[in-house]
């Protein structure tokens, strides 16, 4: 792991608060990819195995890249606006209507988007513009888990996590 980033003493009392609601909202969303991985990713592979989807993806792998990122574009341009408009239903008063369609964005970005880029990845990367995205994004979000794994939150949710394990072994046992 790298070694956490040194604290920057030159910066006035509002950027270190920014930069302290930054890493306090980064923690949420890690403590929360953390708690629904082990949720999801079976679906995301039980969905891989099936044999229609290999079919799908042996299809999309010999799509021109310029297809591929056309069928890559399509459901990413569904799923994302409808992540946020899940999330201002939620803060509007509509929880469980927000959830709902906050899930469902969810699942599209992780059965068909990832499925999809998966399938056309070597050719995607050909594209230099899209090389040099994902690998600043790569390089962004390793960043940005090291900074939020380094944070006294990050620790406290992990032994929280932890106990909350061993106490679920412990009731199963």
């Amino acid at each position: 792991m790298t070694q956490p980033p040194i604290r920057d003493e030159t910066r006035g009392p509002l950027a270190r608060l920014l930069f302290a609601i930054l890493r306090a909202v980064l923690t949420v969303v890690v403590v929360f990819d953390e708690i629904a991985r082990p949720l999801y990713r079976p679906l995301v592979e039980w969905v891989a195995s099936l044999r229609i989807v290999a079919r799908a993806e042996a299809v999309i792998a010999r799509q021109s890249r310029l297809s591929i990122l056309a069928l890559l574009a399509v459901p990413f341009a569904i799923a994302e606006p409808l992540k946020l408009l899940g999330l201002v239903m939620m803060a509007d008063g509509r929880f469980r209507t927000g959830l709902v369609v906050f899930a469902f964005a969810h699942l599209v970005s992780f059965l068909l988007v990832e499925r999809i880029y998966h399938a056309g990845r070597d050719k995607l990367l050909t594209y230099g513009w899209l090389n040099w995205l994902m690998t600043l994004l790569d390089r962004l979000r390793r960043r940005a888990l090291d900074w939020v794994r380094s944070s006294a939150a990050y620790a406290f949710a992990r032994r929280a996590r932890d106990a909350a394990r061993a106490w679920w072994r412990g009731l199963r046992a």
